[in-house]
């Protein structure tokens, strides 16, 4: 049944999951959208930098928060890493196509296994006096619990727009999308600056893992739930716009809120999937466009 106090509800919820969905994709906007690199891996990274942070909770009573801040050096240099591994492999080759998207495929499962076999299949959870709290506004609940992650969300999304579109080496991974000819008549390895930005894309996992177990329980398989949503965000906002990966990102999170409220919730997954098919079909660049794409 329709109500002002359900709606009200469900308006300030979705906003709140658009903030968090921002936070599990604004790194795909970067490896996907720029670099254009298939990471379907990314989910998972984004669970194990999850249970990073829950391992630090856990054990030494660190704020989850906290931990994926502290963390995220150690998966920046996780990120250059790999994707030297995957340079190597697969892009100096020319093979970036269905075998860079079965490296990452192989990835995934790798993390999932790994996780299996430490944590067992079981639901695990997060500590903090912050996520039991909630503000209320007349018949408007504002839980910590999303409340938190959403501010985390938004200075993180934020940050990497201001980062990569006001400083030289933000500039430098846009001229990667745009022409990395130009950036080898100017002395600068194409390939130093795409490892750079996939560390950073992988750094935004534990800082994202952190939000994730603060909204919800993880298990190690959950992040294949969200390969579907980041996908459609990225290329919803325009593949390389972190700020049209934000407003991609509350769009989805109020509609899928407002499905789950006035339909049920059987009808939500299907949601990221049908807005990716509409935007393929209709505005395949995009809300803002694709980062160096000057076609109207």
């Amino acid at each position: 049944m329709f109500s002002f106090e359900l709606l009200a509800n469900a308006i300030v919820i979705g906003i709140l999951l658009g903030g968090f969905y921002a936070a599990l994709s604004i790194g795909l906007s970067i490896s996907f959208g720029l670099l254009d690199i298939v990471n379907i891996a990314h989910p998972a990274f984004v669970i194990f930098g999850a249970f990073v942070c829950f391992i630090c909770n856990s054990t030494y009573g660190l704020d989850p928060i906290l931990a994926g801040i502290i963390f995220a050096p150690a998966f920046f240099l996780l990120g250059t890493l790999i994707y030297r591994i995957y340079y190597e492999s697969f892009e100096k080759t020319g093979a970036t196509a269905l075998r860079g998207l079965a490296f990452f495929f192989g990835v995934m499962f790798i993390i999932e296994v790994f996780l299996i076999i430490y944590f067992g299949v079981d639901f695990q959870m997060v500590q903090a006096e912050y996520i039991d709290y909630k503000l209320s506004f007349g018949y408007v609940d504002i839980p910590f619990r999303m409340f938190v992650p959403f501010v985390i969300a938004m200075i993180m999304t934020l940050g990497l727009q201001y980062f990569s579109s006001k400083t030289f080496f933000g500039r430098a991974m846009q001229a990667v999308a745009q022409d990395s000819l130009a950036l080898r008549l100017v002395a600068i390895d194409p390939a130093k600056i795409k490892r750079l930005a996939f560390g950073i894309s992988l750094a935004t996992c534990s800082v994202a893992g952190a939000l994730f177990v603060i909204v919800m329980p993880i298990e190690p398989s959950v992040g294949r739930l969200y390969i579907g949503q980041v996908f459609a965000i990225v290329v919803l906002g325009g593949l390389g716009s972190q700020s049209g990966t934000l407003i991609a990102a509350m769009l989805l999170g109020l509609v899928e809120t407002m499905i789950t409220t006035f339909f049920g919730p059987s009808w939500a997954p299907a949601v990221a999937f049908s807005a990716l098919i509409l935007v393929l079909a209709f505005k395949p660049t995009g809300i803002l466009g694709r980062v160096g794409d000057t076609r109207g």
